[in-house]
């Protein structure tokens, strides 16, 4: 499976999605369907436990083809991705100018930056060029961060500037793309700046 890797994190996730590996193709295709309905309307949190358990499933499904052999019908309000032909469920990041609108089931690109509706793109162009100096502290070489001054208030600074962009993406930005995708999920944390899912405050 894609979420193999020798870190004891992955190791976990792995042991978590067996019980995805257990079902049949039938019954995994179904769940993915009917969650895919409580999922619809909203701007979801990566790190909701509902989207983390539909990563999970999706990675199986993903490697099974389960949306390629057309095995479950996805809600009618979801188109499908070009790019491995599951439902339309895009991830925005912080990296969104490179990497575009993600794709939840094969992690590719689903929608490349300058394909995104000019109004969205430009709101998002803005937000993520003001997010990447911030995000950038957590990289500084040694001489940048001996000319800063102190780089644990810097640091501090950077975490709690990138709890406050985060907040803006899943309370203002994702929200607007409703009105083109049935569902979208934001990331919610910045590993590099140690800020975690729970440092940015509920909505």
């Amino acid at each position: 499976m894609a979420m193999e890797s020798g870190s004891p994190f992955d190791s976990l996730w792995h042991e978590y999605a067996r019980v995805f590996l257990d079902w049949d193709d039938l019954t995994l295709g179904r769940w993915l369907v009917q969650t895919l309905g409580q999922f619809s309307g909203r701007a979801w949190r990566s790190s909701h436990p509902l989207v983390g358990s539909y990563m999970l499933a999706a990675k199986v499904a993903h490697d099974r083809q389960i949306w390629l052999k057309r095995l479950a019908s996805a809600p009618a309000n979801y188109g499908d991705s070009n790019c491995c032909r599951a439902p339309f469920l895009p991830l925005i990041t912080r990296d969104v100018r490179q990497d575009g609108l993600l794709c939840q089931h094969c992690s590719e690109t689903l929608v490349p930056f300058d394909e995104i509706p000019e109004e969205f793109r430009r709101m998002l162009e803005a937000w993520a060029r003001s997010y990447e100096p911030v995000h950038a502290v957590a990289h500084w070489d040694d001489r940048q961060r001996k000319t800063c001054g102190n780089f644990d208030e810097a640091y501090e600074d950077a975490a709690n500037q990138a709890e406050s962009h985060l907040r803006r993406l899943g309370g203002e930005l994702a929200p607007k793309f409703l009105d083109h995708y049935a569902a979208v999920v934001w990331v919610d944390q910045d590993e590099c700046l140690e800020v975690r899912p729970e440092d940015v405050a509920p909505l």
